[in-house]
């Protein structure tokens, strides 16, 4: 039979954990919530998945509750065995020298879309939006937005470009249905020195 203090061990564990987790859980939701709303938005009309893998870093942004304030955010993708995409996303929650978090979920490729949409899963249970509404032909810049216009990523294979490159994606976001407006510029600041610097990736789930 469990004891009192072990009880009241129990009851705080769980709460720490609900606390930790709800910001996403919202997120998600939120995101869930919309993703059929508003005209289809045409996606590219093939994406070569080994050449989209690795490392990108989030240079604009119409945030999502988890990531509004977010420093040095990157995408890292993997490919599994079944062809899904293990995501890790990495971030610095509200300045350069917080520590580094690590969220984990996983890409489902839409069939029949030549792998430019998926459905991203968080916690085994929620699926969001994801398409690739423009790809740089060299795979160095890349778009990804939501048929309700809620969000938007605009993702670099460096953790800057030119004012131009930028420029050039509001114009397209624009032209998607967005209002630009609502794009934030994401702060980014490398190399790391800290012990959190190489921390991109985990198992894929």
């Amino acid at each position: 039979m469990r004891t009192v203090s072990q009880l009241l061990s129990g009851a705080a564990a769980m709460r720490s954990l609900i606390a930790s987790t709800l910001p996403l859980l919202l997120a998600t939701l939120l995101m869930g919530g919309c993703a059929e709303a508003g005209t289809p938005i045409k996606t590219v009309d093939q994406v070569d998945l080994p050449r989209f893998m690795g490392r990108w870093y989030v240079i604009g942004i119409i945030p999502t509750r988890l990531e509004r304030g977010n420093h040095n955010p990157v995408e890292t993708y993997r490919l599994d065995r079944n062809g899904n995409v293990c995501t890790w996303y990495r971030y610095r929650a509200d300045g350069f020298d917080s520590p580094v978090k690590l969220l984990q979920s996983t890409g489902l490729v839409v069939p029949g879309t030549g792998n430019a949409e998926w459905k991203v899963r968080f916690f085994g249970l929620f699926k969001a939006q994801y398409k690739v509404g423009w790809l740089a032909p060299d795979y160095s810049q890349v778009l990804i937005v939501r048929d309700a216009r809620d969000y938007l990523w605009y993702m670099a294979r460096t953790p800057t470009v030119p004012d131009s490159d930028y420029q050039a994606m509001l114009a397209r976001a624009g032209t998607l249905g967005y209002d630009v407006s609502r794009i934030e510029r994401v702060p980014q600041r490398w190399p790391e020195t800290d012990a959190g610097r190489d921390t991109f990736h985990g198992e894929c789930k």
